[in-house]
């Protein structure tokens, strides 16, 4: 296979260019139809320490509720936990087509042993989980262990079964273009079947920067290896509908309409969803 081109943009480029895309996108957009795809896109996601099953199983009756047939309302593509409540949310969504995600692999440090951050991703797959969202060792990047970036990601894919493997690169703590782009080559590498942007933890989380490293070296991959399509996954601080319609303008013209679906295209929020329904059904109902 051949390797990776060079990668020359600065930041200030991408900031740049982030905002012509953004503003060339939306002014073509029909806004209404690009946020019944986004809701139907989003990753419901509660990760917090104080989680109980009644919240969990809430959630999920939420993520259940937003499908109107009658309006052309989606449901969201998945309920994204902890491991520890994948059972749960796996019966909760028995049928209704939304997936069961998982945070797994020692989510949101990586500062486990692989052995034991592989164990983890395999309870999580046997218990049900469809997507696992796993976080690489940002530490060992940034003191220059490629290979064992490259290796975690390839073990974790190989437990992972028929569960898609989202990996997070958590972009806020990598900082600059070079360390992005090559979080994001060597996960490619490793068998990764979506990047994330980030655990949602820390500040940054997603910027339209980050977003823009790891969008083209989708493309690069899937002009490389001709015609092998990744998803790409932003998430963190993402909490408002012209927040979320900067993505989906991003990936509407790097990648194009093809990838603006769920097998391609994920959002990982918890306060989004619910603000989308509502301006969808407020415009659909004028």
């Amino acid at each position: 296979m051949q390797s990776f081109k060079p990668y020359t943009s600065k930041w200030i480029d991408l900031t740049q260019r982030a905002e012509l895309i953004v503003s060339d996108e939306l002014t073509k957009t029909d806004r209404l139809s690009a946020l019944k795809t986004i809701l139907s896109v989003i990753d419901l996601t509660t990760l917090s320490g104080d989680d109980t099953d009644q919240k969990v199983s809430s959630l999920c009756q939420t993520g259940i509720r937003f499908k109107n047939d009658k309006l052309g309302v989606p449901q969201v593509a998945a309920v994204c936990i902890y491991p520890v409540f994948v059972p749960l949310v796996k019966k909760e969504l028995e049928g209704t087509g939304i997936r069961t995600a998982s945070v797994a692999g020692a989510f949101p440090s990586g500062q486990s042993p692989l052995e034991v951050r592989i164990a983890e991703v395999n309870w999580a797959v046997k218990m049900g989980a469809d997507d696992i969202d796993m976080v690489i060792s940002r530490g060992k990047l940034l003191q220059g262990d490629d290979d064992d970036i490259f290796e975690e990601v390839q073990q974790i894919k190989a437990v992972c079964n028929q569960a898609h493997l989202k990996v997070i690169l958590e972009t806020g703590e990598l900082k600059t273009v070079e360390n992005i782009r090559k979080a994001c080559e060597l996960s490619l590498m490793g068998g990764a079947d979506f990047l994330k942007t980030s655990t949602g933890k820390i500040q940054p989380a997603a910027t339209p920067e980050a977003f823009l490293i790891m969008l083209d070296t989708i493309k690069e991959f899937y002009e490389m290896t001709k015609g092998t399509k990744i998803g790409i996954k932003p998430a963190g601080g993402i909490s408002t509908p012209d927040e979320a319609l900067v993505y989906y303008a991003l990936v509407k013209n790097v990648l194009g309409d093809e990838w603006l679906n769920k097998d391609l295209f994920r959002i990982g929020a918890s306060r989004l969803a619910g603000k989308v329904y509502d301006e969808i059904i407020e415009t659909s109902t004028v």
